[in-house]
């Protein structure tokens, strides 16, 4: 299996809980991370091909912002299988392509796992407010085309937490109930405080923080609070200074989805088919809500 972070930065840590689970059920799990770190800088024995890359704890790279080197290192210290594949930031060509190469190099597998920390994965695209869709809609293309993978799911975790980007959670759920009228929400379940796949959460995302100490994850901190059993407006770093928090229970719940039928929900994800680079996809939304606002008010939760 491979559990794939959707969004880019911390996202393949929501990940780490899913895959130590399955690998004390006996499955091979390998994972993997849309990247925001400088890939193109590293030597060329990495790459396992054209934007996708192998990175191990030993990895040598510019400046710390790394998580996949160091989710990696944390891995290594645990005794655990310690490569974190790392896909370059592009449009859904390459990435689909990316993906395939990468599905070679481990001799294929039985099912992909994309993993959000947060659910604005889950906007259709007609609402108020999106988030941070671009990665989030460039991993959702790519996975959602690789018909030759039997299985393909979305997992969300940390719900509440796309607030601070003007998602409206009223209509998470909405999008979470028309998924399951036609088949395509597979429920949820909980990140319990006192399970193993907590403990070793909570002690991967303070690596990561100390690690990453000028630029720490918001989301994973948010979620790490949650299950350590916090609420409300919690401080662990300084970069919500300027903003208001609510972690709640909620947040330490992952939702799941069939990652086609997601997909297929999506209003404007068939115009991104053809991109090639991330800009391209900025712009082809951008477009998108241009073309909604004359038509349509975006929609919002009426109160």
């Amino acid at each position: 299996m491979l559990v794939a972070g959707a969004g880019g930065g911390f996202d393949v840590y929501a990940g780490v809980p899913l895959a130590l689970a399955l690998r004390a059920a006996g499955k091979e799990v390998h994972l993997a991370n849309l990247s925001f770190a400088d890939l193109y800088g590293l030597d060329l024995d990495v790459w396992v091909d054209h934007d996708v890359a192998a990175i191990r704890p030993d990895t040598a790279a510019r400046g710390d912002y790394f998580p996949e080197r160091t989710l990696a290192q944390w891995l290594g210290r645990q005794d655990l299988p310690d490569t974190v594949y790392a896909f370059a930031r592009t449009g859904v060509r390459p990435l689909r392509a990316a993906y395939r190469a990468l599905l070679d190099h481990l001799g294929g597998v039985d099912a992909i796992v994309l993993v959000d920390g947060g659910t604005d994965i889950l906007m259709r695209g007609d609402e108020h407010g999106l988030g941070t869709p671009e990665e989030d809609m460039a991993s959702l293309a790519a996975v959602a085309g690789l018909d030759e993978v039997p299985v393909r799911l979305v997992a969300c975790l940390g719900f509440g937490v796309d607030a601070h980007h003007g998602v409206n959670h009223s209509l998470v759920l909405e999008n979470l109930a028309a998924l399951d009228r036609e088949g395509g929400y597979l429920g949820a379940f909980s990140l319990p405080r006192d399970s193993r796949e907590a403990g070793l959460y909570l002690d991967a995302v303070e690596h990561a923080q100390r690690c990453t100490a000028s630029h720490p994850s918001i989301v994973q901190g948010s979620v790490a609070a949650a299950v350590r059993g916090d609420f409300g407006d919690v401080r662990f770093t300084e970069r919500t200074k300027d903003s208001e928090l609510f972690v709640n229970p909620l947040m330490a719940l992952y939702f799941c989805v069939d990652a086609p039928a997601l997909a297929r929900r999506n209003l404007y994800l068939d115009r991104l088919e053809n991109t090639a680079l991330m800009r391209q996809i900025s712009s082809v939304i951008a477009e998108f809500r241009d073309e909604l606002d004359h038509q349509r008010p975006p929609r919002a939760y009426p109160h």
